[in-house]
């Protein structure tokens, strides 16, 4: 363990102290107010001082922090296909990527009430750059991923990670979240970035990449909003990529999506786990591949299928796509007050004059229905 000393969240054994330090932090206290609503300090502060281990917090806390934010600001949480899988197995869980906090923190409850072993999780650390920030991540099993490094400090350190995800899904039986790519999809086209799976087979040693992603039993996960709260937050970043301008985040961007992400209005959420992708395939994989680079860009592939496959696609799906076309081609998906109410949505958020901007918020909605249309079309 002292290889991961840098990136490691905590030990059951240093819970407590961190509790203690941070209980009465002004953040930690809101949060634990919001969490709790109907209780005193004194009596959010024994539930709090009651939990000694990581699972104490997450279960006892974090969960409950969980309900309230879908009470306030959703309309439910569903989840499918976690039912196939066995509660005495650590996977590998690698989602779709939309909210900053919120996407490991569902998926999290769900394991939860499904009996299934709950993850360590892959955070960035520019998002936990404050004291408080970092206690609280470590307490509920995040680990960090190292950002803004030079080349030869960013290789060392992706071999730090991959060995420590190999740790804790082979050696501590811990599943692991992570999300299919660095940083958010702002255009709602879920694609796995191919350094990622790179990163994790880094520590495969002597095994083939089918052999040791066999192993790591990797279940794609699908995370599905039907509303994106931070959508508009999302377009500025958006509109310069199309514009092939250089985007710079503000300072507190990444703060906002969080705070947002967390209150604001995301309708009906849905999870769908896929099955653990096995080594009949993989090695099918590597059979009809030549290089390792190949194997990755077919596995990564397979990834985005089975996540495009598993999306739950709401109506406001369906209405973007067909404003998008000018078609009505959906139009059973979907209702007349139901597609009145998106294009009020469009209107609040973007300059209906700027058509560019217009094209890249229905394209954010849009594109899970073109993935799931092109898993069709590939087929025939």
């Amino acid at each position: 363990m002292s290889n991961f000393e840098e990136i490691r969240f905590y030990n059951d054994a240093e819970v407590q102290e961190a509790l203690q330090q941070y209980l009465k932090h002004p953040m930690i206290k809101a949060l634990l107010q919001f969490t709790f609503p109907n209780s005193s300090y004194k009596e959010i502060e024994e539930k709090v001082l009651s939990c000694n281990t990581i699972r104490d917090f997450q279960s006892k806390i974090i969960y409950y922090t969980v309900q309230q934010v879908l009470e306030k600001s959703s309309e439910g949480l569903t989840y499918s296909g976690f039912e196939k899988l066995e509660s005495d197995e650590a996977y590998l869980y690698i989602s779709s990527h939309r909210d900053i906090v919120l996407d490991t923190s569902l998926l999290n409850s769900v394991l939860l009430e499904t009996d299934l072993t709950m993850t360590a999780s892959a955070i960035g650390d520019n998002l936990v750059q404050k004291p408080f920030l970092m206690a609280l991540a470590k307490a509920n099993r995040n680990f960090l991923v190292r950002r803004g490094l030079g080349p030869r400090e960013m290789l060392k350190s992706s071999l730090n990670l991959s060995e420590y995800i190999k740790f804790l899904l082979l050696q501590e039986k811990r599943s692991v979240w992570m999300a299919q790519r660095e940083g958010r999809t702002k255009d709602g086209n879920d694609r796995t970035q191919q350094g990622v799976l790179k990163m994790l087979a880094m520590a495969k040693g002597d095994a083939s990449l089918a052999e040791y992603f066999a192993k790591l039993k990797i279940v794609p996960v699908a995370i599905s909003y039907e509303f994106d709260p931070t959508d508009i937050l999302k377009m500025p970043e958006l509109l310069a990529k199309r514009m092939e301008q250089i985007y710079i985040k503000s300072a507190n961007e990444d703060f906002k999506s969080i705070l947002k992400g967390a209150i604001g209005n995301k309708g009906r959420i849905h999870l769908t786990a896929g099955e653990p992708i096995d080594f009949e395939v993989l090695e099918g994989i590597e059979k009809t591949s030549g290089s390792v680079n190949d194997q990755l860009q077919q596995i990564t592939s397979l990834i985005d299928k089975r996540i495009h496959k598993n999306y739950k696609l709401w109506p406001a799906n369906y209405v973007a796509y067909d404003l998008l076309q000018g078609s009505n081609e959906y139009e059973d998906k979907y209702t007349i007050k139901e597609k009145r109410q998106f294009e009020r949505r469009i209107t609040r958020r973007v300059d209906v004059e700027n058509s560019l901007a217009v094209n890249s918020y229905l394209l954010m909605y849009a594109n899970p229905v073109l993935n799931m249309q092109a898993l069709y079309e590939n087929k025939g």
